[in-house]
């Protein structure tokens, strides 16, 4: 049963010019792992985290570092949830997240479909 949905877009550009005049804003928004990734991928991330939120119903008082985007060894995005974003999906009764992430054409998007056992 699907229980909550998330999207969100992020235009490159304006994600670089952020993080580049913003100090400390890569440290606040990603975890150590994330953070050796490229601005595009950086971006994909950040509207992974975004639509993880929206689908979470965007509760006050998530901490970023409380969701981290790996890769399986498919290759495929997967999301590690722990600390307050973990506390939230149980309370809404997420068993597992499904996470879809793309950039191309100066654009980086991702869905996320938060979905819980019947």
């Amino acid at each position: 049963m699907i229980v909550g949905l998330g999207i969100d877009v992020v235009a490159l550009d304006r994600f670089r010019e952020a993080i580049e005049k913003t100090p400390g804003l890569v440290e606040r928004i990603f975890t150590p792992a994330e953070r050796t990734m490229g601005h595009a991928s950086l971006a994909a991330r950040w509207a992974a985290k975004e639509a993880l939120a929206k689908a979470l119903g965007a509760p006050v008082g998530l901490s970023w570092h409380d969701a981290e985007v790996v890769r399986e060894e498919s290759g495929a995005p997967t999301l590690v949830v722990t600390g307050t974003v973990a506390a939230r999906a149980a309370e809404l009764g997420v068993t597992r997240f499904h996470l879809s992430m793309s950039h191309d054409g100066g654009m980086a998007s991702a869905v996320v479909v938060a979905e819980a056992d019947a």
